[in-house]
Parts: C-alpha cells; structure tokens; sequence
C-alpha cells in the first residue's frame, strides 16, 4: 500500500514537471532516478496538513492531494530543531522529502520537497548553497528575497533563489503548500541568517 502512494505522488509530479516550463528550466527532469525506502517520522504539521480545507488551487489538485496522502508515509524533516526558531514554528512548519535524502526516490541531479505552512506563520530568513525554486501548488504566501521586492505568490508562481540568496516566507490569511526544487549543493542543509 506505501508503494502504492509514492508511486501516485510521483506520478502526479512528473506530470506537473511535464506540463510547467518553469520547473523545466530550473532542471531538465532527472533520468536516474530510484525508488528508497522511506523510514516514517512525524511532526505536528502534518496533523495541520491532512486537516487544513484552506489549500486551495484549480490546476493542482492531484499533487496537492497526493502530497497529502503520501503525508503519514514520510519522514518529515526537522531541520530547525535545536535552533532558537521556536516552538510554535517547530510545531506548524512542514517539510518532506519525494526526491533526495529521506524521500522515496533518490537522483544525482535534483531533490524535492513539499513544504506547507498554515495561516499566520513566518519562515525567518535562511540561505543554503543549494539553488531553489519554490513553486506554489496551493493556498498564498508573501515571498521575501534579499535585494528584491516581497510578493505574494498564489498557485502556478514560482520564486527562484540563487545559491547562498538569503530569503524568507510568511503566511498571513491562507495556508500554503510550495513543491520546492533544488539542484545542487545537496550537502547542506538551511541555516538561519
């Protein structure tokens, strides 16, 4: 049956993958990819998830709705413990892998997340030597990015942050569910600015 919601989940992101130039033009899609195990770990957050009715969006539904069902399945990260983020965002931020360490497939070339985040809840500024794209799926968000303008990001817009680009996210009335790509500097994980 866990087999059965990965390969859903991927093959609702191949599709999205396929039919969005931006995803296309941030990395040509991996062709080595390959099915990992996955060792299930959860978090607060994905209680927020699977019960959250705010996530709405009109082309996405297939992978925001895989993406929640894969949820109980995936070992959700926790890449802020031990820092002073804080509770309340240690309890409410989401973040898991499908493709790269943690995630049910693995490649040389590309990992991807899905982050959520519900209403009222702000990511502080971080960097990371990975290159990224935050690609909206569900819900809104204010994008904030060192040496530009904050925007706010609804589904099908994308914000692309250059390796070691501090930047920083905040939801304010609706939640939000991003897939987030990132190509190389896989090594390192997010630190605080």
């Amino acid at each position: 049956m866990t087999t059965d919601v990965w390969d859903r989940l991927f093959s609702e992101f191949s599709r999205v993958y396929a039919a969005t130039p931006q995803l296309q033009d941030f990395c040509p899609f991996p062709t080595d990819i390959k099915p990992q195990n996955v060792v299930a770990h959860d978090i607060p957050a994905r209680a927020l998830l699977e019960s959250d009715r705010g996530l709405t969006t009109r082309d996405y539904t297939g992978l925001r709705d895989a993406f929640v069902a894969a949820a109980r399945h995936a070992l959700w990260r926790e890449t802020y413990k031990g820092t002073d983020i804080g509770q309340d965002f240690l309890d409410r931020f989401g973040c898991y892998c499908l493709i790269g360490h943690g995630g049910a497939f693995s490649s040389e070339s590309l990992f991807a997340y899905v982050v959520y985040m519900p209403p009222g809840l702000h990511y502080p500024w971080h960097d990371h030597p990975a290159e990224e794209i935050y690609f909206v799926l569900a819900g809104e968000a204010e994008f904030h990015r060192q040496c530009h303008p904050s925007q706010v990001l609804r589904p099908g817009d994308a914000s692309f942050h250059a390796s070691s680009q501090p930047h920083a996210m905040t939801t304010h009335d609706h939640p939000v569910m991003a897939l987030v790509l990132w190509r190389d500097g896989f090594a390192t994980s997010p630190k605080l600015t």
